[in-house]
C-alpha cells in the first residue's frame, strides 16, 4: 500500500517495502510513527504486526493489533490483509521460535522475488524478527531491520524494548541480518512540547485529534512508569527515527559497532563472534516532525473531515 496523494512523485527505484511491527499499545509515541509512515509515499506499506509489550501485559499484542485497527479506520485507510497478529509473548528459555502471523509476513515478504528492498521497523521488542530467523535462515540478507531499543552503548543497561525479549535480542545480534539499531540515548532525541503538538498536530482532523488525544490520555495514567516522560509539558516520540531513517538515512550519523551479547540486566558484552552492525549515534527530529507535520496537514488539505 502506497499513499501517493501529493504533488511530488518518488522515483520508483527510490521506493522501499516495509513492514512495521509495533507494540502500538504500550505507549503514546507508536501511533506517530505508524500515522507518518502510512503517509509517505517512498514506503510501499505491506504489512503491519502487533508486538507483544512484555509479561505484565498478557494481552499486549491483541491490544496493540486492535489499536493498529482503529488507526486504519480513524483514516479512512483499507485494513484487510494490513494488519497481522505477531507473537504473544517473549522467546522462551528452549529458545524456540514462536511461530505467527507476523513472522511468517515477514517470512514472505522476504524470500519474495521483488528487486526493492525490504525494510522491517521494529518499534517494541524484537520477538518476531527472531523467530522468523529462527523458522526460516535463508530470510537472514534478504532484509534490513531498523529497532528502537537497547540501552546506549557502550554498556548498555535496563532498555524497556530490550528488556521485554532479551533473548531475541541476542539471537539478532548473532545472525548476518543487517541491523540498524536506535539505542535510547538516540530515540529520546525526539522530544517535543504538548503545545507544538496541540498546535500542529490537533487542527488536523480526526486523526490529528487522535493522536493528541490518546497521548493525553495516556499522560494521565498513573503508575510506576508515570515519571520516564512525563515533565507535564513535553514528551519523547521516541519511535519516530524509524521512519525517519527510510525517509532519510542520516547517512554520517552512525557507527559500526560489533554486535554484542545483551545480559539479563541489558548490559552489553562483547562477543568477537558477532558482526558490526550499524548503530546511531544521532537523529535530526526536527527533520522528522517537520515531515510529520506537513503530511498531516496536506492529508487534512485533501480530504477534511471525511476521513481524517
Amino acid at each position: 500500500m502506497i499513499y501517493q496523494d501529493y504533488a511530488f512523485h518518488v522515483p520508483p527505484e527510490k521506493q522501499v517495502r516495509v513492514i512495521t511491527d509495533t507494540d502500538a499499545k504500550n505507549e503514546a509515541d507508536d501511533q506517530f510513527c505508524i500515522v507518518q509512515t502510512l503517509l509517505s509515499p517512498k514506503l510501499d506499506n505491506v504489512g503491519f504486526i502487533g508486538a507483544h509489550f512484555g509479561a505484565r501485559v498478557p494481552d499486549g499484542m491483541e491490544r496493540s493489533c486492535r489499536e493498529l485497527e482503529l488507526i486504519f479506520d480513524t483514516m479512512g485507510f483499507d485494513k484487510a490483509g494490513m494488519i497481522h497478529r505477531g507473537a504473544p509473548h517473549a522467546l522462551g528459555a528452549d529458545g524456540e521460535p514462536v511461530d505467527s502471523e507476523g513472522a511468517r509476513l515477514i517470512i514472505r515478504e522476504a524470500m519474495k522475488d521483488d528487486p526493492r528492498p525490504l525494510f522491517v521497523t521494529f518499534l517494541g521488542p524484537l520477538t518476531d524478527l527472531a523467530s522468523a530467523l529462527l523458522i526460516e535462515p535463508r530470510i537472514v540478507n534478504r532484509l534490513t531491520a531498523i529497532w528502537i531499543g537497547g540501552g546506549p552503548y557502550p554498556h548498555g543497561g535496563v532498555e524497556f524494548n530490550c528488556g521485554n525479549d532479551i533473548r531475541a535480542a541476542n539471537v539478532v545480534f548473532r545472525s548476518k541480518v543487517p541491523l540498524w539499531q536506535v539505542p535510547k540515548n538516540v530515540y529520546e532525541m525526539m522530544p517535543v512540547s504538548l503545545a507544538e503538538l496541540e498546535y500542529r498536530v490537533r487542527p488536523c482532523g480526526r486523526i490529528g485529534a487522535y493522536l493528541c488525544d490518546q497521548l493525553d490520555a495516556h499522560a494521565q495514567e498513573p503508575g510506576p512508569r508515570a515519571s520516564d516522560f512525563r515533565t507535564g509539558e513535553s514528551w519523547v516520540l521516541g519511535d519516530s527515527p524509524a521512519v525517519g531513517l527510510l525517509l532519510y538515512e542520516h547517512r554520517f550519523e552512525f557507527d559500526w559497532i560489533q554486535a554484542p551479547c545483551v545480559t539479563q540486566d541489558g548490559a552489553y558484552v562483547q562477543d568477537v563472534r558477532n558482526r558490526p552492525i550499524r548503530v546511531y549515534r544521532h537523529i535530526d527530529s526536527r527533520l522528522i516532525l517537520e515531515d510529520l507535520y506537513a503530511k498531516l496537514a496536506l492529508f487534512h488539505q485533501r480530504h477534511g473531515d471525511a476521513f481524517c
